[in-house]
């Protein structure tokens, strides 16, 4: 952990138990390799081309008042807007951004996917310092991939009341193969119009089922359980279904959507009325291409898919709350037509639906074939009395003592880790790794998807393959966010 740091509590809850840990190879180690060490200042040397153009922004978290379809909502924002304003840049371009930290409370901002410099990552306590009321940070770092990424905050609930902006980096040697693109952001709303994140979380760590708190969402798409949490309403791009966004186009176009899941604790089924959706790149980065008519996004996650515009009218783009009552909308409209209602169920949720297993990395970014260093099992459940979610059943307190709190997972330097996601527990966990992707081990032993985030069902024993090669100390965590205030978190440590 990085000296200096102050000793400041995050809500989450404390625990014990076993690690559940496989280790080949393990070698004498001089210790973790910190965000100040010159190893992280070494790989940003190496992503950071000569000349690469600057992209510089001041982004600033407030109190920001929401208009929902006539509804003012109280909540907070990145620069006066739900989402803030889309951040675009080329990849092998520096981001310098300027925090402006204007909330009541302190915060971060972790830049969701990006295999970044570990000193920028937006992790208090373990790769910062939190940036406290009235006080600015300046993030700067080298953007290396192409693809849809986001940033938001890592500090307790603040992801669950609007602070989310997505994150677009161009491949400037991309051939176009679409006519337009839009950025589609997906949402579970309840800031100013149900009970703080807060609240719900202490009735949840109490066992109360009231107030936005549910006992029976459930899925047999995501194996049981499918939240516990009874939001009120979805938002696209930050409007509600009987207010949708357009996105306009004209009959015969090719698009490309940008799908990000920016919800807290909701996973949406995704499909638009008429069309078929071609993925193309999951979590940013490219797939050999498959069709299919609906597709699952959990929380974190990204899908870039291809659709061909049908003829002229207005359908619909929904976004079904898995196992939750309700859905975001907006309206692909390619010519007149009436707008679909706020309750519009494509037919094509219930056509072919996309299964992880049918997706393979594109050549480009599948990793070189070699054997694995180090295997960890990570076995996710909850205990047995209060909420309380765990990793090899410990429960972090807070990000500060991540390290004490659990048993890093060791690596080192041009390694290749295998991590082994056991889920015991009766909920579906999206688990995400900082500063990395992982490779997915398809159930032949190929090169299934690059990801950095992905859902791991109850009952369900997922392997994925990570490249060491980005030094520091990296977060692993299940991004329902109640979750991981509740414990469920662990580290990724590069030792010397």
């Amino acid at each position: 952990m990085p000296s200096g740091f102050s000793r400041r509590r995050f809500l989450a809850i404390a625990g014990g138990g076993y690690a559940s840990i496989v280790l080949a190879g393990c070698g004498k180690s001089a210790g973790p390799v910190s965000s100040t060490r010159s190893a992280v200042a070494a790989a940003e040397r190496r992503r950071r081309k000569p000349g690469a153009s600057v992209t510089e922004l001041t982004l600033t978290a407030a109190p920001y008042t929401l208009d929902l379809a006539g509804t003012q909502v109280k909540t907070w924002a990145y620069n006066g807007a739900v989402p803030g304003p889309e951040v675009r840049l080329k990849a092998g371009e520096v981001l310098r951004a300027r925090f402006v930290n204007d909330l009541p409370e302190e915060a971060v901002v972790h830049w969701h996917g990006i295999a970044l410099r570990n000193d920028m990552d937006g992790v208090p306590g373990v790769t910062q310092e939190a940036v406290t009321p009235g006080k600015s940070f300046m993030y700067e770092f080298t953007v290396p991939d192409p693809g849809s990424y986001w940033f938001h905050p890592h500090n307790g609930l603040q992801l669950d009341q609007g602070l989310y902006v997505p994150l677009i980096v161009d491949d400037p040697a991309e051939p176009g193969r679409y006519d337009r693109e839009f950025t589609v952001v997906l949402d579970d709303w309840v800031s100013g119009i149900g009970p703080t994140p807060e609240e719900t979380l202490k009735e949840l760590q109490g066992g109360a089922m009231q107030m936005g708190t549910m006992q029976m969402a459930r899925s047999e798409l995501l194996g049981g359980d499918a939240g516990d949490v009874m939001y009120p309403m979805f938002l696209m791009n930050g409007r509600p279904p009987n207010d949708p966004p357009s996105f306009d186009a004209k009959p015969g176009e090719r698009l490309r959507l940008r799908l990000i899941n920016a919800g807290a604790e909701t996973a949406f089924r995704v499909a638009l009325g008429g069309h078929q959706l071609t993925v193309t790149h999951t979590d940013g980065l490219p797939v050999e291409p498959v069709t299919v008519d609906t597709l699952l996004v959990g929380m974190s996650e990204r899908y870039d898919v291809i659709v061909t515009v049908a003829g002229p009218g207005a359908f619909p783009l929904a976004a079904m709350a898995e196992g939750k009552s309700g859905q975001s909308l907006g309206v692909v409209r390619s010519g007149p037509g009436e707008a679909p209602g706020a309750d519009a169920r494509p037919a094509e949720f219930d056509g072919r639906l996309l299964e992880m297993s049918e997706l393979r990395a594109a050549a480009s970014v599948t990793l070189p074939a070699r054997s694995v260093d180090r295997t960890y099992n990570l076995e996710l459940n909850a205990a047995a009395e209060g909420y309380r979610w765990m990793i090899n059943g410990k429960s972090v307190l807070d990000h500060e003592e991540v390290r004490e709190q659990t048993t890093p997972l060791k690596v080192a330097q041009g390694e290749r880790i295998r991590l082994v996601f056991d889920n015991k527990s009766t909920m579906f966990h999206p688990m995400h790794l900082h500063g990395h992707s992982f490779q997915v081990v398809a159930a032949d032993g190929g090169a299934g998807p690059r990801k950095d985030s992905m859902i791991v069902r109850p009952k369900e024993r997922i392997s994925v393959d990570v490249a060491a090669d980005n030094p520091g100390q990296w977060l692993l965590h299940c991004h329902n966010v109640y979750h991981q205030a509740s414990g469920m978190v662990t580290l990724l440590s590069y030792e010397s």
